[in-house]
């Protein structure tokens, strides 16, 4: 049996970073079924509903992973998460990975949650770094990084195998402490 792993509540003016329940498996559907999110976030499009409630409880629940909610509507749109950092093993550092549905694609949502993350990372979790790698055509994904500060630190060729076996060159940003508060103007 895993652990389940509760995450602190993230709010801004129109988000709200949350655990994910099991009420939210048919929003998470709705958005993890379109073949224009999972390819990109490097899993298989959902095949089933019963496949999203799967992956919340045996994976977002299992991890630090934040449902990312409107709060105006209470509607779950995406996912934003930290996972071990496998090449900053030594440090204190994590990797950080998001989706979300391509109806909201364009509204600065996940620039925005980012955001949260990033200031309970550096500020709670005192971390020392938190990296984003995704592979190199993810122009969307490279967009949100380099937009919320994240420093471009190359790419790694033919290094992630993907759902469908298929080999792919990574790019890879991070940030690092001092880069976070040097932005906020505090260092």
């Amino acid at each position: 049996m895993f652990r389940k792993v509760r995450v602190p509540v993230l709010e801004s003016d129109r988000l709200m970073l949350r655990s994910w329940t099991k009420r939210d498996a048919s929003d998470l559907y709705e958005y993890a079924k379109d073949p224009r999110v999972g390819p990109y976030a490097g899993w298989e499009p959902h095949k089933s509903l019963s496949e999203s409630r799967f992956v919340i409880d045996e994976v977002y629940l299992s991890r630090m992973n934040w449902a990312i909610m409107l709060k105006e509507s209470g509607k779950v749109v995406g996912n934003i998460g930290l996972d071990e950092d496998p090449i900053r093993r030594k440090i204190n550092s994590r990797e950080l990975g998001y989706s979300l549905s391509p109806q909201y694609w364009g509204q600065g949502i996940v620039p925005e949650a980012v955001r949260l993350v990033l200031d309970y990372v550096f500020r709670i979790m005192e971390l020392e770094c938190i990296t984003v790698r995704v592979e190199t055509y993810n122009e969307k994904s490279r967009r949100v990084a380099e937009k919320c500060g994240f420093t471009f630190e190359g790419v790694l060729r033919h290094s992630y195998r993907r759902y469908d076996r298929e080999i792919s060159d990574l790019a890879c940003y991070s940030m690092l402490a001092g880069d976070y508060y040097e932005r906020k103007g505090e260092k």
